[in-house]
């Protein structure tokens, strides 16, 4: 049995919850900002089929050309604007996440993105610095829609 652990990564965004729920949900939006820096995801590489029980997949491309990774995930909880949850059952039998979007009441959401059943490799401080560069790329993108 290999280790698994958590992760939880918490923002804020002078945006309302609908919108950053939103853009998490559209292909349009996703391919915007999907992956670690370094990548790009394609919109036709992108599915979301927003119910429980329906896919969600994406296929980053790196830029350098030499590789592309897919993540296929189904979702598990849909509840717009507040949560969204879905599992990856082919990563160590099923990491979970769930980002639950909080209305701050200013302007402002708090999006909390935690993980669970998060494999080893994945908690590398590499990995982890990888992810942070996501989650930057979606920063900056909400910052422009909201400019």
């Amino acid at each position: 049995m290999t280790e698994t652990g958590e992760m939880t990564y918490r923002r804020v965004h002078r945006a309302s919850p609908e919108l950053l729920f939103d853009c998490m949900t559209s292909p349009e939006h996703l391919t915007r900002f999907w992956g670690p820096a370094g990548t790009i995801t394609p919109a036709d590489g992108i599915v979301v089929d927003l119910r429980p029980g329906g896919a969600f997949e994406t296929t980053m491309v790196s830029d350098a050309g030499d590789g592309t990774y897919t993540m296929k995930a189904t979702y598990v909880e849909v509840r717009r604007p507040e949560r969204l949850v879905w599992i990856e059952p082919g990563v160590e039998g099923g990491m979970k996440t769930t980002i639950t979007f909080r209305d701050l009441g200013d302007g402002r959401t708090e999006v909390i993105t935690h993980q669970t059943n998060v494999p080893a490799a994945y908690l590398s401080a590499e990995a982890r610095a990888g992810f942070a560069t996501s989650l930057d790329r979606f920063d900056a993108y909400v910052a422009g829609l909201t400019e």
